[in-house]
């Protein structure tokens, strides 16, 4: 069978040779046109003169349109139709785009773009959270507030109780391929738009309202992406409007891409959070009463903003039962780039405020913070006994595996040793300190917006028996394309090389949810199933009629069609389906069961299942300059009955290591004028190779999934994305060895930021 297997990526040798084509490979036909902007210079004002003349004049420049140029407003947002194309008058952001240049290149509609001149009337900036509060801005008319129990009474009645706040930044995704698109005029006024995004379909829908056409007039393609991240969720939307316009008024193809220092200033970016806190416990650690504030800086539009705050407040258990608790979440509107979807879409925030809880509980009680994290963990689920207990939202866990998963990766990496050598190593160094942390990772699967859990596909098997396979996924790196053709594959009893996954593509699997959610092995290997199935029992039911048999008789195995213990080549049997007038094509659907959320009331269950996974992490850290080292670390994650284990266990890897990295390297900086500094590989640190920890342990907990996914798999995009929390609490530790204060440290963690942990530490 084919799944199970550690088979290679599909595209792999495209990769590493440069052969795989992504959008600014595609061959453009002749006098295609290419697009730049022109961004705004403040953060917060109106422009009272624009003066695009030496723009329009520059070299190679075919015309330059302003909002008022445009057919309506062009909205590109996927969610409350506040991101107009172009600003008009009204600025919101440094960096938003004003004006767009058409030229005969790329590089012409560059420069250009900087020739224009703007006289701005600057208005106040709101830029941080704390400006958002003092001036009442925001996205939903007070905070969004889920609770159970009395949080506030059991605080106040506990034996211990403590307060903190945690704050943690934002986060660029980095994608080696920038945004890009092409657009295609078409007879009749239709387009095809090649783009690099996560969600053709929604951007298909916005290049039709831009053009006033129907969505069946637009037709969007994506082969690949290279790296998305959810940064390719939605802001590309931008570029496929703009091309789309531009080719409906000129009638020639049109191009655009972003520059990297473009993108940085255009482009959302992961949302920065602070979160304080307030909770009560008993002497062992655990958790009585517990009160969350969550504040979330969401950038000038709404975007994603809503359901990732909903979504950081859904993960703020992570792994532990909360009998009481209040969570209260404040989305803040300022004057920065619009936060958009980034891995784990909220989850990772969440998860990181409590996890700082209990690593705080864990220092004031005296106890290592492994004993109070299991000492908090939910119940134990088993088919003899399912635990009861449920999530502050309200639903049940009954799968909980974290006491099993966790003891064995503790006995793996011989946690209880390490965790004595590196107390030894501590008393023994004075400069040099050495930290440990074991985290947990419980990360619930399945879109919040329950419509959104859904799928198709199409598949033809040809009567040379060829399989051709598509369904609404995007391959952005991940291995999807590689997973799903592997489900086919099996359905038919085909090598894998018989079956051919074809480009994302509107015009054939229509109404499509973004690949995102680490839904898309999930939906979509259910929606190939689907139709796989549909085609195989034709072709069964076919040859049992003319073999006078039953249907059970007919199997598919090896390349191969047997039919009452007589056995053709595959390919023999399509030959014969179709001669005999059977249809070899079918659709496939999905829709996840079980599924329902009000996430006003915040009660329901979101969540098909939830996957789990813990990380131990050992840094070291130089208390005189605060540099520092992950020195090892151990990953036991669960992938259910993974599809492909060498795929899932790279999407571990690299998971964890930019989990990370968000949380050490990576720091995005705003100056007072809304100027983001970080806007560069010179200036924005993302973790090279030699940041992977020189001892990577990465190991899948070998268990199938208890509800009914593709193959008993699970989902294993986002969840490794919080095992990077461990480097944080390992880095926490290692500074707690300096004796005082609990080290309240903030991310990233950069050097600078230890050095300042270490001063409040050492003078209480």
């Amino acid at each position: 069978m084919s799944v199970s297997k550690p088979h290679p990526h599909d595209s792999a040798p495209l990769h590493v040779t440069g052969a795989a084509r992504y959008i600014d490979d595609i061959p453009l036909p002749a006098n295609t046109l290419h697009l730049a902007f022109g961004l705004a210079e403040i953060a917060h004002g109106r422009i009272s003169a624009l003066d695009l003349g030496a723009v329009r004049s520059a070299p190679g420049v075919v015309m330059v349109l302003e909002a008022k140029d445009l057919p309506g407003d062009c909205d590109c947002s996927p969610s409350n139709h506040d991101e107009p194309l172009l600003s008009g008058a009204h600025v919101q952001y440094l960096g938003q785009p004003v004006f767009l240049v058409v030229a005969t290149s790329h590089l012409a509609a560059r420069k250009a773009a900087r020739l224009a001149k703007v006289d701005y009337q600057p208005r106040d900036a709101i830029l941080t959270i704390e400006e958002a509060l003092a001036a009442d801005s925001r996205f939903e008319d007070g905070p969004r507030i889920w609770e159970r129990g009395e949080a506030g009474e059991a605080i106040d009645t506990a034996p211990h109780r403590l307060e903190g706040r945690i704050e943690m930044g934002g986060q660029e995704h980095f994608y080696l391929e920038g945004h890009a698109a092409i657009a295609l005029p078409q007879d009749g006024g239709d387009m095809v738009v090649h783009s690099s995004t996560q969600h053709p379909t929604e951007v298909q829908h916005k290049v039709a309202h831009a053009l006033h056409l129907p969505m069946s007039a637009v037709r969007v393609e994506t082969r690949r992406m290279g790296g998305g991240f959810g940064g390719k969720e939605s802001q590309g939307n931008a570029l496929a409007i703009s091309c789309a316009v531009v080719a409906r008024m000129t009638g020639k193809p049109v191009k655009m891409r972003y520059d990297r220092d473009d993108d940085f200033m255009i482009t959302g970016k992961r949302h920065d959070f602070r979160i304080d806190y307030t909770v009560g416990y008993d002497d062992d650690g655990r958790i009585l009463g517990l009160e969350f504030q969550h504040f979330t800086r969401c950038g000038w539009a709404q975007d994603l903003s809503l359901p990732v705050a909903d979504r950081a407040m859904l993960h703020a258990d992570n792994a532990y039962w909360l009998p009481h608790i209040r969570i209260e979440s404040h989305r803040l509107r300022t004057n920065t780039q619009s936060a958009t979807a980034y891995r784990g879409f909220g989850g990772p925030q969440g998860m990181l405020g409590i996890e700082r809880v209990l690593d705080h509980v864990a220092h004031a009680v005296g106890r290592d913070p492994l004993q109070v994290r299991t000492a908090n963990y939910y119940a134990p689920a088993s088919d003899a006994a399912p635990a009861v207990q449920t999530t502050p939202y309200g639903q049940p866990v009954q799968d909980f595996i974290l006491h099993d998963l966790t003891a064995k990766l503790a006995a793996q990496c011989n946690y209880a040793e390490r965790r004595k050598a590196v107390a030894e190593w501590n008393a023994a160094n004075p400069l040099i300190k050495r930290g440990l942390a074991l985290t947990p990772v419980k990360f619930g699967i399945s879109f919040t917006l329950t419509h959104l859990n859904q799928a198709g596909a199409l598949v033809h098997v040809y009567q040379d028996g060829s399989v051709r396979v598509n369904h609404g996924g995007t391959e952005m790196g991940q291995g999807l394309f590689q997973k799903v053709a592997q489900v086919a594959a099996a359905r038919f009893g085909l090598p894998l090389e018989a079956i051919q996954i074809t480009a994302t593509d509107t015009a054939k699997v229509p109404n499509t949810s973004a690949t995102a959610a680490s839904s898309g092995s999930d939906l979509n290997g259910m929606a190939v199933k689907a139709a796989c199935d549909t085609i195989r029992d034709r072709i069964a039911g076919f040859l049992a009629d003319q073999a006078q048999c039953a249907i059970a008789e007919v199997q598919f195995a090896d390349g191969m069609v047997s039919v009452a213990g007589q056995s053709m080549p595959f390919a023999e049997a399509a030959k014969r389906a179709y001669e005999g007038r059977v249809s070899l094509s079918s659709t496939g659907f999905y829709k996840t069961p079980h599924v329902a959320w009000d996430r006003i009331a915040g009660q329901g269950r979101p969540f098909l299942y939830f996957a789990y996974g813990a990380a131990c992490s050992e840094v070291v850290i130089d208390t005189l300059t605060g540099e520092n080292r992950i020195l090892r670390t151990d990953i036991l994650h669960d992938a259910g009955a993974s599809l492909n284990p060498a795929l899932d266990i790279g999407q571990v890897e690299g998971g964890f290591v930019q989990g990370a990295g968000w949380l050490t390297t990576e720091e995005l900086v705003w100056d007072r004028a809304g100027r983001l500094r970080t806007h560069a590989p010179s200036t924005y640190k993302i973790p090279a190779c030699s940041d992977r920890p020189p001892v990577f342990n990465v190991s899948l907990w070998d268990a199938p999934n208890r509800e009914d996914t593709i193959y008993r798999s699970k989902a294993v995009g986002e969840p490794p994305f919080m095992h990077g929390i461990s480097v944080l609490m390992a880095l926490s530790d290692a500074i707690a060895a300096c004796g005082g204060l609990y080290p309240a440290l903030n991310a990233p963690a950069t050097p600078e930021r230890i050095l300042t942990t270490l001063d409040q530490v050492r003078h209480v």
